[in-house]
């Protein structure tokens, strides 16, 4: 007997469900992992692809074959990282490295979801990275050196060994042991350029290293107005030393920079009042509030808008009403010849109107020769008597 269709959809729909949800990769997450960085100083912390390999279900049953891993990163329940913190990857096959230098500010637990990705298999796996920052025991170094390596890329110097090397071949020029890396930078994040795609192009790395102690002649001689002029002019800058970064660091000595960093002054603590419950007290809050008599406010409220109202439209009445002149007054402080032309000219226009109703009326009187408005008497504008022009259009 053959099943019915609804069942047999069914059926297929199940089946079909169950092939791709075993087709889906596969997602693992990692136990935390937790790490602390100090203020005033580089903080550094690899992504290496064999920790994440060894989750990954393929490589597993691959033999642990190498496959490119793709990182990852952003701050818990944000969609990217703190302000302080970076990440660098070059390619799928390298680590990944998120630096960066916390301040003061930044004190306390930054929690980063790091989220590794296999680029054959698709599958992902992530870990939670807890970053705790503390103060610096002896704060930040007040002598601070900025330099720039032309020859390397952010992510060749930020392993301890290299960061190593770069404070042995520091200390010849500082003539100090006692030297830290405080801060790592790409010269793409301070306004360099993308180089050239041709062997040997670097990107420039800034490197900033600090002590407690003051700066050696050779430094303050190569980072002086002078050494600067030389720079502008295409020469080489004043070093009066033997540069030890030589070959391994081409340092360029044209962008070095010094700074002394004085320490911030430490914000005073809250200074509590009396009204601080002492240990182990209870706070009563009061039961009774005393009564508040609202009327006088509620008067002013109201009464004050409604008075100023009112003034306001007895001023506008006033002004309105009892400062009008009147047609009347205005009339008998006109002169008669105003007024018989204002009434001419209110006459002519109420015969254009009636004109322009009705096309068959007689002609406008306006378009006579001569008419006298008051009388109607019309005068021949053809030859007559001599003393014809003198004769007065309106009676006297």
């Amino acid at each position: 007997m053959e099943a019915p269709t609804p069942l047999r959809a069914w059926v297929l729909a199940a089946v079909l469900l169950g092939g791709s949800w075993a087709a889906l990769p596969s997602h693992r997450v990692l136990p935390e992992h937790h790490v602390s960085a100090e203020t005033g100083a580089i903080f550094v912390q690899a992504l290496e692809r064999e920790r994440f390999q060894e989750a990954f279900v393929a490589g597993r049953e691959d033999g642990g074959a190498a496959a490119p891993v793709t990182f990852q990163a952003h701050l818990s329940d944000h969609p990217d990282l703190p302000r302080w913190l970076r990440y660098v990857q070059r390619g799928p096959r390298q680590p990944g490295y998120l630096y960066g230098c916390p301040t003061a500010a930044e004190l306390g637990t930054h929690v980063i979801e790091v989220l590794a990705y296999n680029r054959h298999t698709y599958e992902t796996v992530a870990q939670r990275l807890v970053i705790t920052v503390i103060p610096a025991p002896g704060g930040d170094p007040p002598y601070q050196g900025d330099f720039l390596v032309g020859n390397r890329n952010v992510e060749e110097l930020l392993p301890a060994a290299a960061r190593d090397m770069f404070l042995q071949a520091a200390a010849g020029v500082w003539e100090r042991d006692d030297l830290r890396v405080t801060n790592v930078t790409s010269a793409l994040d301070r306004g360099g350029r993308v180089p050239l795609p041709i062997e040997g192009r670097k990107e420039g790395v800034y490197v900033t290293v600090g002590s407690p102690g003051p700066f050696s002649p050779c430094l303050v001689a190569a980072a002086s107005p002078r050494s600067r002029l030389r720079c502008s002019r295409g020469q080489q800058p004043l070093a009066s030393c033997y540069d030890t970064f030589a070959p391994r660091f081409a340092v360029r000595w044209c962008n070095l920079t010094l700074l002394q960093v004085r320490p911030s002054p430490t914000a005073p603590g809250p200074v509590w009042g009396p009204g601080v419950l002492e240990d182990g007290g209870d706070f009563q809050a009061p039961t009774e509030v005393p009564p508040r008599d609202l009327l006088p406010g509620y008067l002013v409220t109201l009464l004050v808008p409604l008075a100023v109202a009112a003034l306001l439209c007895l001023l506008l009445g006033h002004l309105m009403c009892c400062r009008r002149e009147g047609l009347q007054k205005r009339d008998l402080e006109t002169s008669d010849i105003q007024l018989v032309h204002h009434t001419s000219i209110h006459g002519d226009t109420e015969e254009l109107r009636h004109m322009a109703a009705r096309r068959d009326v007689p002609r406008p009187l306006s378009t006579l020769p001569m008419f006298n408005v008051r009388t109607g008497q019309r005068i021949n504008p053809m030859p007559s008597a001599p003393d014809g022009a003198r004769v007065p259009l309106l009676p006297r």
